[in-house]
């Protein structure tokens, strides 16, 4: 009988709608596939020394995970190749991986989160990207995690102002959403 495989999973970056559900959906589907899958505490964070405790994850553990906003692993900005003590602590991060004893790892996030994983697979770490942001600005995938639940709520709240704002003549509100530069509806509604 072939060995178990153990596999990491941790969330980067900001907060997006999706994470928990995402999470849900690696866990059962591992079970089907027989994989032994460990959550990370706060994203990259977790596998700089210490050594971090890991939450086992099963099917009873996040049955309920999907009903949960945000990361129930909660999430880091932390970046290994860009650490604070040295330019590049990947090492420690690689190190890490190996004394958890995980086969593979799960990287929910956005650029940031994304590029520290290409990076590690470069050093040879079996590692797979869910690309996740709500400003749908990654270059490479149609569909990421958060957009579609970002822009459905910016435009319900722009639609409910519409109203209000008609009696607000001459001035026009101009709504700005997270990532809109532009200063104009990255909607189209006016």
């Amino acid at each position: 009988m072939a060995e178990t495989k153990r596999v990491g999973v941790l969330t980067g970056g900001g907060d997006a709608p999706g994470l928990n559900p995402a999470i849900k959906g690696l866990v059962y589907r591992g079970s089907e596939l027989g994989l032994e899958v460990v959550g990370l505490f706060d994203g990259w964070r977790s596998l700089l020394n210490p050594l971090p405790n890991v939450l086992p994850l099963n099917r009873e553990t996040v049955r309920r995970w999907d009903r949960d906003g945000g990361t129930n692993l909660g999430s880091s900005r932390t970046n290994p190749f860009k650490g604070e003590r040295s330019s590049d602590r990947s090492p420690e991060v690689i190190e890490n991986i190996q004394r958890l004893q995980l086969d593979a790892l799960v990287a929910c996030g956005g650029e940031d989160t994304l590029g520290v994983a290409a990076g590690l697979a470069q050093k040879g770490v079996r590692v797979i990207g869910i690309p996740k942001t709500i400003d749908k600005d990654l270059a490479g995938t149609d569909y990421t995690l958060g957009f579609d639940t970002a822009l459905r709520n910016v435009t319900e709240i722009i639609e409910r102002s519409r109203t209000p704002a008609g009696s607000c003549a001459p001035h026009r509100p101009c709504p700005s959403t997270s990532g809109c530069r532009c200063r104009t509806c990255c909607c189209g509604i006016r």
